[in-house]
């Protein structure tokens, strides 16, 4: 199956980079404005191909999309020195302005994966401007967030973090709300669990662990420029539920109707993901505090669509 990838910057390439090793797809397409950075990038993945998976990799134009099944965008610019950060959103709008038709065009029937920061706006906009219904264009939104979330906690506790199960929902930013009532460690509720001496949960601990996911972007910007290794797996994990119909949950963000009576905006909820996108979304119980929290996460988001005329 045919994977692609625009935008072949520090995400786009972590992502391709990712889909390789992992062997998600048959094939990998990536596609740049800069040619030769797109064709530099597929050259060396494919390079690593014989050190893991068969994939073909290769670079093109927009119409070697054409029969993707999953095609994700990475494409958009960096925030400048002094640049608000709707002025950001502005030219990075305008960036899918001119890509996201290119690809419905080549492959109008793949699913969009949009890796574009503020990621839930942008994937508002993707999804107007593809014109496709919601389940078809989904923003990696709080999937890192929620894997640092169970990467703190379960360092924390000394389990896998493949044992916990906590979500982060909201906005991939700021107000993201990581939902502590829903927290289980084995099937074991965390209330339960943390009784034992050894693996007290203190409102301290929870507090240094919120600050840990929610200004780890900052840090990692802070030391190296960037954060594109987490969200590329992240992304490239997404790709494989969809290529195997796997029907996995994921926090994603997609275009809500409405979510805690704010209409119309993209933001992170637990969503079945499989072979036709977002299949459903679920409804996870939080406490009053929680419902406030993510309600003020979809009002911010709403606004910043607004001001965007979106």
């Amino acid at each position: 199956m045919k994977v692609g990838v625009v935008g072949t910057g520090l995400v786009g390439s972590s992502v391709a980079y990712a889909l390789a090793l992992d062997g998600v797809g048959s094939e990998l397409v990536l596609v740049d404005a800069n040619l030769k950075l797109a064709q530099a990038h597929a050259e060396d993945i494919l390079h690593a191909t014989p050190f893991a998976y068969p994939v073909r990799v290769r670079a093109g134009n927009y119409s070697a999309l054409e029969g993707a099944t999953v095609v994700v965008v990475a494409a958009g610019v960096s925030q400048q020195p002094g640049e608000t950060r709707l002025q950001l959103l502005g030219r990075n709008a305008k960036v899918f302005e001119q890509v996201i038709p290119q690809i419905v065009q080549a492959a109008p029937g793949a699913i969009l994966l949009i890796a574009t920061n503020p990621v839930d706006v942008m994937s508002q906009v993707a999804t107007r401007i593809a014109n496709l219904p919601p389940n078809q264009v989904i923003g990696s939104g709080t999937i890192l967030d929620t894997a640092r979330f169970r990467a703190l906690l379960g360092e924390h506790l000394a389990v896998s973090p493949q044992s916990v199960h906590a979500y982060v929902l909201g906005e991939h930013g700021d107000s993201e709300v990581l939902v502590w009532s829903g927290v289980s460690v084995g099937g074991v509720k965390l209330s339960i669990f943390a009784q034992q001496p050894t693996y007290t949960v203190t409102p301290e601990v929870q507090e240094h662990i919120d600050h840990g996911v929610r200004y780890a972007a900052y840090r990692i910007i802070e030391g190296k420029g960037a954060t594109h290794y987490g969200i590329g797996a992240g992304i490239a994990r997404l790709t494989r539920a969809i290529l195997h119909d796997e029907r996995s949950v994921f926090t994603v963000s997609i275009l809500n109707a409405q979510v805690e009576g704010v209409q119309e905006t993209a933001l992170s909820l637990p969503r079945v993901v499989g072979a036709g996108g977002v299949m459903r979304t679920l409804e996870p119980e939080l406490t009053p505090e929680e419902h406030h929290a993510l309600k003020h996460s979809a009002e911010i988001l709403k606004h910043a669509v607004e001001e965007l005329g979106f």
